[in-house]
This record gives structure tokens, C-alpha cells and sequence, in this order.
């Protein structure tokens, strides 16, 4: 079976491989004037989301080995254990739940025999919740002060989630607060981010991902 091999050996990477030798050198104006069609064509939209994938060194064969090792990796199969919450995660044991996190009220996903959409939505609506306190100023630190500096400290996908959100949003944001991030152990860092910052009127953000621990 293919999909059991590493992904390296299987047929449709060394096709690739092969491929990858005879296209680099292309030039991006030669594949648009032998194909006049390939803006419209090499595209892809889907839930308000539009790629345009044309400006790539990519032509159909390019495409069509890549679907073939998405098959051969058995790609649909792995998607759909997701979704159904199978615990693809190997080295912990755990099902993958960005889908859960994700999700639609109403939809079931279903792990070790319990729905858990709706924790996460419950957690989701208190996050939600906390939030609008906070930037309508009913939510306030200790001496009761408004918060206006808000610190957000995670590394890695937790401090690149949170950062690429709000840059996304920043425009839409209220400008009267400020909002910082520290993705680094160094302390110089977090001095940098806080040196000018009221402890009272900050708030500060650990963003992790949650393990639970094993029993």
C-alpha cells in the first residue's frame, strides 16, 4: 500500500521530483502566453475565499501529481477521520479538534462517545463575553481601573495566531488601547513590550495550548 510508505519513496513524489527538474526553469510569461486561460482556471474560492494559485510555477501536470500523492497518501481518508474525531494525533493518543473548534452550533463531533461542540461553544461564548467586557471598560483590574494595554505572551503558533488576528482586525479595533505580543523567553523582551505599560491598567494574555493530562 502507498500510503503506508514513507512519503519520500512513494511513485508520485519521485514523479514529482522528475517534474519539478523539467518546470523550474519556466518562465511565469511563457505559461501565461501558451495558456491564455490560466488566471481563470489555476483558481480556487470557497467560503468567501479566493486563491489564485496562477502565478505559481504550476501547470495542469503539476496538479495532477499532486492530487495523485494526496491519493496515494490517502489524504480524504485522514480528512474525514478528523472530522470524525478519531485520534490521529499518535503520540498523544488524542483526536485533532481544530475541526471541533470550528464548527457550526448544531454539529456533532464526537469523541470517546461525547458530543464536544458544545463545550467548546461554551467556552467560545465565554471567551466572547470576557472580551466585550473588557473593551466596553465593565471589565477592570485590581484597583478598578479600565484596561488599556492588553500583553499577549505565547510562542510559536500562539503568539502567530493572535498576532495575525490582529493585524487582520487592528483597523477595526479601538485605537485607544494598545496591544502588545512576546513570543520570546528572554525577559529583555517582555521589558521591552511592558516598560512604558500602567501594571493596572494591563492585561496579560498566556496563550498555550491546553494538554490534558494523562491518567
Amino acid at each position: 500500500m502507498t500510503g503506508m510508505l514513507p512519503l519520500t519513496a512513494r511513485p508520485s513524489w519521485k514523479a514529482l521530483q522528475v517534474h519539478q527538474k523539467k518546470i523550474r526553469e519556466l518562465h511565469f510569461r511563457t505559461l501565461f502566453v501558451d495558456d491564455a486561460t490560466r488566471g481563470e482556471r489555476l483558481t480556487a474560492e470557497a467560503v468567501g475565499i479566493y486563491l489564485d494559485y496562477s502565478k505559481n510555477r504550476v501547470t495542469d501536470e503539476t496538479v495532477e501529481l499532486l492530487c495523485r500523492l494526496a491519493e496515494e497518501s490517502c489524504l480524504r481518508q485522514r480528512i474525514d477521520a478528523m472530522f470524525r474525531g478519531d485520534k490521529i494525533n499518535l503520540t498523544e493518543n488524542r483526536a485533532v479538534l481544530h475541526v471541533a473548534l470550528r464548527a457550526p452550533r448544531g454539529t456533532s463531533i464526537v469523541v470517546d462517545g461525547k458530543d464536544v461542540v458544545p463545550e467548546v461553544h461554551a467556552v467560545l461564548d465565554a471567551m466572547a463575553d470576557f472580551s466585550n467586557r473588557v473593551r466596553s471598560g465593565a471589565w477592570t483590574g485590581h484597583t478598578g481601573k479600565r484596561i488599556r494595554d492588553v500583553v499577549n505572551i505565547g510562542i510559536g503558533g500562539s503568539d502567530l495566531g493572535p498576532v495575525m488576528a490582529y493585524e487582520a482586525l487592528k483597523r477595526y479595533s479601538d485605537r485607544a488601547m494598545t496591544f502588545r505580543f512576546v513570543s520570546n523567553v528572554d525577559g529583555t523582551d517582555l521589558m521591552d513590550a511592558t516598560h512604558d505599560l500602567d501594571p493596572a491598567e494591563t492585561l496579560f494574555i498566556i496563550s498555550s495550548k491546553y494538554r490534558q493530562a494523562s491518567s
